[in-house]
Order: structure tokens, then sequence, then C-alpha cells
């Protein structure tokens, strides 16, 4: 059977979209590979037939859990088997899931990257073989990347631990440097690289300068006599999309918003309702999108600037894919350009948080176990930038990853621990006993106490927890496991604290540079003199035929300036010690620069949300304001003692 055989037999297809055979025959002929699509391009593809084709499991790392559920969805309609494994899944679902797949039921498996962190997960993963492993979103592995996950890095690392032979990385968005890094993390040859191009011509790119005030009557002079359109209008904040929705709804349009704050079951329906046409206008913080197979989206509006080309370009890629013409339409200017900047000096952690870390991994001996959550709360750096630095770690080779454990255990019975025991005999049958006997019971819950454990029958932790297991699945116990812990080998245990903490400050400074400097390249963009959908292109490194589009914006109009329509008074006609009493009041010995200047600028950290400093009157009072510009007042604050906590 060919392959466009295949593609008929098993999902309808008569012929395959660009790019899609080659990929696919790559895998098949047993390579890796790198499938560089547009968005709505036909990615999926590239792995769900080859899954069919391939001797054993292909397993897929996700970043969404919408998007996987309706990859599951599109394989089971098609009689393909497939399941994902994620949080929503009961003990049972989970537990009957586990046994299909390793009686080879299900050719494909769908779960996120953190799901390798859990050690029961991947004492699974060793008894079952694995064919192929996909990687969507790929570009999240790269540092250079635009949504750089460390999470991701570690793929490269769990590809070998399991012995799996190929890899294929699936993104719509990457540079070529991106591409470079991506293709050297897992070795796969630049031939192997299929780039099918990012010049969609059925997309209309238009910015329009439009002051922060105006923004919803143009909005609604833009939607007139579109009301049955189905529409995206992207917004930074939950706040924002809510009340665009409102608005929206009141003058008529089937509008709804749509954002991480609202429950599971909400965003299911909004999309569901979105999907079937019930509502056609959605409202959305920029989760919303991603794998949503809807081909007529006629309008993708930002409200907001995105974070990024990348990210721009991802977004206006989910317009058109049915290859009629849609408008995505950019209400742009500068008001909220400090806003987006100071997030990014958000995620660099203070040098003493840094020198905190490193003091815990120097005192902790040859091995150095970690709950990262804990860390992140003791340290005051955000989750995100402590995982990146402890990568850091991983590459200067100070530290290196073994794996993660789950600190605590716990067990209910459905039978006995007499009735299990009365299954078994010799000395299995004394090591259970010593579970039992060095467990600590409570009504209902029986906690593990490795330690006690131990001491009645020496052994390891990977024995006792995979009995617990065995008797998870055999229906004898129900088993809980929480508090993720990581375990690492500190392998240079002698570096120069301070020499090394203000090494990896630097880098993180480095990074900071490069993210703000993707804002100001993404500014330039949409303030360029030349066709947007010619340098839209260009900057993923493609070059298309002609220069000028004729639709966008700029071939029309002409270049545009985003204005700036938002007068902020000097810094020095705030009182700074009137905003800052009421932070003092509650972390009176606070004397850091950094943390000061991110309670002025309304920068979340792990210490704020510990003592709810993000509900103070003051908090965020000056997040319009350039973090570098209230950092630097802030400095001079204390350096003239004005602070008297300091």
């Amino acid at each position: 059977m060919t392959l466009k055989e295949a593609l008929k037999k098993h999902f309808g297809f008569d012929s395959f979209l660009k790019g899609q055979e080659e990929v696919i025959s790559k895998i098949i002929e047993g390579k890796s590979s790198i499938a560089i699509f547009p968005t709505g391009s036909g990615k999926s593809i590239c792995y769900q037939l080859p899954a069919l084709l391939l001797p054993h499991l292909t397993l897929v790392i996700s970043p969404l859990l919408a998007l996987m559920q309706d990859q599951i969805e599109f394989l089971n309609s098609h009689g393909i088997e497939a399941a994902r494994i994620d949080s929503t899944l009961s003990r049972e679902e989970e537990k009957t899931m586990m046994e299909k797949l390793r009686k080879g039921e299900y050719k494909i498996l769908m779960i996120s990257v953190e799901r390798f962190k859990n050690e029961r997960f991947r004492a699974f993963l060793k008894q079952i073989s694995i064919s192929l492993i996909v990687v969507d979103e790929a570009h999240c592995i790269s540092e250079w990347g635009h949504n750089f996950r460390p999470d991701y890095i570690k793929l490269p690392l769990y590809q070998q631990e399991f012995s799996i032979p190929q890899v294929l990385l699936l993104t719509a968005t990457a540079t070529p440097k991106v591409i470079k890094d991506m293709a050297d993390k897992f070795r796969i040859h630049s031939d192997d690289v299929v780039v099918t191009g990012f010049y969609r011509p059925n997309l209309h790119l238009k910015v329009q300068p439009v002051a922060e005030r105006d923004k919803y009557t143009r909005l609604l002079e833009i939607l007139k006599n579109k009301e049955d359109d189905a529409t995206i209008v992207y917004a930074t904040l939950q706040k924002t999309t809510e009340q665009i929705a409102g608005y929206l709804s009141q003058n008529g349009f089937k509008a709804a918003a749509y954002h991480a704050g609202m429950s599971s079951e909400q965003r299911e329906s909004i999309q569901n309702d979105f999907m079937t046409g019930n509502k056609s206008c959605i409202i959305a913080t920029i989760a919303f999108g991603m794998g949503i197979d809807k081909s007529n989206i006629r309008n993708v509006i930002h409200f907001d600037l995105p974070k990024s080309i990348e990210n721009y370009s991802q977004e206006i890629g989910r317009a058109g894919r049915d290859g009629n013409t849609a408008d995505c339409i950019l209400l742009g200017n500068r008001d909220n350009v400090n806003v987006l900047e100071n997030f990014i000096y958000g995620d660099t952690p203070d040098p003493e948080g840094i020198k905190s870390v490193l003091q815990e991994i120097k005192v902790a001996g040859h091995h150095w176990e970690v709950v990262i959550s804990s860390l992140s709360s003791a340290t005051n750096i955000r989750l995100l930038p402590l995982k990146t630095l402890l990568v850091y770690l991983e590459i200067k080779g100070i530290i290196q990853p073994l794996y993660s454990y789950f600190a605590n255990y716990r067990f209910s019975n459905i039978i006995s621990n007499e009735q299990i025991l009365q299954k078994l005999k010799g000395e299995r049958k004394d090591f259970i006993k010593a579970i039992f006997d060095g467990s600590d019971k409570a009504r209902k819950w029986t906690t593990v106490n490795f330690n006690s454990i131990n001491a009645l029958y020496p052994c390891n932790r990977d024995r006792i927890t995979a009995a617990l297991e065995y008797f998870n699945e055999k229906g004898y116990i129900e088993l809980e496991a929480k508090e993720t812990t990581d375990l690492f080998v500190v392998k240079k245990p002698d570096f120069d604290l301070d020499s090394l903490a203000s090494d990896l400050y630097t880098s993180f400074k480095e990074k900071e540079k490069i993210e703000v400097q993707r804002i100001a390249e993404m500014i330039s963009f949409f303030e360029g003199e030349t066709c947007l959908s010619y340098r839209l292109a260009e900057y993923f490194g493609e070059t298309i035929e002609s220069s000028s589009c004729e639709e966008c914006s700029v071939c029309l109009d002409g270049p545009t300036i985003l204005p700036i329509s938002t007068q902020l008074s000097p810094l020095s006609s705030f009182s700074f010690s009137s905003l800052t009493n009421e932070l003092f009041e509650i972390i009176p010995d606070i004397n850091s620069p950094e943390i000061i200047t991110r309670f002025l600028c309304g920068i979340s950290t792990p210490i704020f949300s510990r003592k709810k400093i993000k509900t103070l009157n003051h908090f965020g009072i000056l997040e319009h304001y350039p973090y570098q510009d209230v950092y630097r007042m802030v400095q001079n604050e204390i350096s003239k003692s004005l602070f008297p906590y300091s």
C-alpha cells in the first residue's frame, strides 16, 4: 500500500498537502525529521499516518489539554485508537488506559512534557516499546524561541532514556536560528528539515493606528455588517476580554470571552459554541485557537499588541484556513508597550535569590533533593525562571538531573492488608508485611513511611513503590502520590558562589535583552515601510517572489506610526514613601530594589502571592512606566535613605 493509498484509507483524503508526504516518507524510512508548516497546514497528519504504519507506540508531547482532546476525538472518529494521560483522568480511567497500552491496543499516546516528571509514569514507559516521539510546538525547546520552556530541553534525554529511535518535531513558528538549535539538540540532519513556507496570500494584514480610548468604537466599525463572520479578537488581559465581550453583546453580536481564569467546562462550552456557530465572535487571551480546526475564520483582530512577531504569526494563522480571504487587523498604539516589557523584567531573578539556590546546592552533598515549588517560594523566584536557572546549571555542569519522584505516597485499602498477605508467600510476604507494619495508618488513608519500612526490612525505594503500584493495578488498594521531588547529582560542589551567581545573573540579563529586543522588532515590523506579508515571510527565512502583496495596509495606504495617547506624569511627581508604605507594613525588612520595583510595576512574585501583596492599593500603580526608569528611581530613593526600612 502506498502512502497516498494509506492516507485515503485511514483519513479519507485524496492527496497530501504541501510537505506532508516528504515528512512522512522520512519517518517511514527510519529517519528523524523537523516539519515547519504554517498554522493550519496539516502538521498533525505528519505523525498520525506514520503512527499507523510503525510497529510500536507513537508518543506525542503536546502543550495544551484542549489540543490533545481535539486530536483524540479526530483520531477516534477515523477508527484510530488513541489516548491521552492527563490530570483530568480518574485513577480508574488511567489504570485502564495503561493496561490497554501495555497490550498494544493504542497506536498514539498524548501527554504533556510535565508527565515525564512522574516516576510512576516513567516506570510505566519502560514496560512498553515506542517507535516515535513527536514534539508539538517544538520551538519551546530553544532558548532563542519566543516561548522557551525549560522542561522541553530535557526531551532529547528522555528520547535516549526510553530508547526511542526516531523523533519528529512540529512547529509553525521558527526562525532559521531556532530551527538550527532544534536540529542540533536532537541531532537531526539539515536535509531532514522540511519548511513549506510562511506566506499565505489570502491573509490580508492590516495595521490601524488607534488611540486606546477609541479602540471599542473602531472595533465596532470593523465588525459592522460582519455579525455572522467567525471572528477571534485577541486581548492581553482577562478582564479586557470580558469587557469587550460585554460591549459586543450589547451591540448585537453573539460574542463570548475565553481565558484561563475560566473553568475547563466553561472554556470547552465556549469553544464548542464557536465551532458550531452558536457564537460567532470569541474574545480571547492568547491560549485560544491552538489546535482549533475551524477553517472559515474570516477575521483575526488584535485589540492589544501581541507579545512577539512569532505570536502574531501564530495567531493570524488561525484565519482563512479554507483558502478564502481573511482580514488580520491590529488596533495599534504604544500605550501598553511598557507593560509588555515589564513582564519580561519580572522573569529575571534577584541576585540574592540566585545565591540562595546556589547555597542550597553547595551544602547538599553529592545529591540534591528539591521540591521546585517550595524552592520558588523560599527564594522568591518565579517558577519558570527557576526552572530556567536549573537548566543553566545543568549546561554549566554543576548539577545533573537523575529523576523525579513523589515525596509522599498514601493508600486506602479496597481489601484488607490481611487479605493481601494471604495471596503471598515466603520472602515476598515478609517484605509486604514490613510495608504495612512500617506505614502510618489513619482512619481511611495509610501514609507510606519509607524510613520506617527500611528499618524493618532493608530495601530500596523503587521496590516499595513498584509493589504498591502492582497492588493498585490489581485493585487491592487505591494509591495516591503527591509532592514531586527532583533529585540531582551535584557534579561540581566546589564552585565559587559569588562568581557563579554573577555569571547566571548576567545570563538572565542577556535573555532579558533578547526578549525586550523582540518587542522592539515587533513594533518596527508594524511601523515598517515595506509590505507586511513580504517582511513576515522574510523574518522566518522565506523569500517570496514579489515584494508587494498589494493587499496589506502598507501596500494599500503606506506605512503607519503607532500613536502614544497616554501622557504619563513624571516619576518625580510621586511620593514614593506614600506608594510603598503598605508594602513595608507587610514586609518591613525589605531592601531589594528589584522587589520594590516589581511591586510598583505590578509584577507578581512568589512572596507577593504568599503575602497577598497583589491586593494592596498601590500594587501596579506604575505599571505603564518603563521598568528601568522605576528601578533607577527606587535605587535613588534607597541610596538617599529616604526609605526608613532599608
